[in-house]
C-alpha cells in the first residue's frame, strides 16, 4: 500500500533549513523566535509592535512591567476583600477574572521570547508583590 497517497494523511513538515536548526519559524511577515533572544527588534502582543524603534521597545517593556504590577495588585485585592454577601462575591469574581486575563496577557508577552520582556515581567511581579 502506498502511504504517500492515502486519503486523510497529512504530509510531513519540511526538514529544517541548514543553519536555522529548526528553532525558528519563518513566515511571510517575519520570524518568530523559539528560543530567548536579546534585542529591540521584536513583536510583543501585536503584529508590528513595538517594531524596530528603541523608544517603542522601551514603551513595550514599561507596558509589560505595569501589567505585571497590576496582576499582583489584583491578587492582593482578592485576598483582602470580604465576600460576605452576593455583591462582594460578584466583585471578587470580577477582580479574579481581570487578574487572570492580565496574567495571560503578560504570559503572551513573555512568549515573544525576548529576554528583556522576560526580565521586566518578572521584575514587575516582584515589585508588585513587594508593594502589596
Amino acid at each position: 500500500m502506498d502511504h504517500d497517497h492515502m486519503p486523510g494523511m497529512a504530509t510531513p513538515p519540511p526538514p529544517p533549513s541548514a543553519g536555522g536548526g529548526g528553532m525558528e519559524h519563518h513566515s511571510a511577515m517575519g520570524m518568530t523566535h523559539m528560543t530567548f533572544f536579546w534585542g529591540k527588534n521584536s513583536e510583543i502582543l501585536f503584529s508590528g509592535w513595538p517594531g524596530t524603534r528603541a523608544g517603542m521597545y522601551v514603551l513595550a517593556l514599561l507596558f509589560v512591567f505595569i501589567l505585571a504590577v497590576i496582576v499582583e495588585w489584583l491578587a492582593h485585592c482578592r485576598k483582602t476583600r470580604n465576600a460576605g454577601d452576593f455583591s462582594g462575591g460578584l466583585m471578587r469574581t470580577v477582580v479574579h477574572g481581570m487578574r487572570i486575563a492580565l496574567a495571560y496577557i503578560v504570559m503572551l508577552a513573555i512568549m515573544s521570547f525576548n529576554g528583556g520582556v522576560f526580565i521586566v515581567a518578572v521584575a514587575g511581579h516582584i515589585f508588585g508583590f513587594f508593594l502589596f
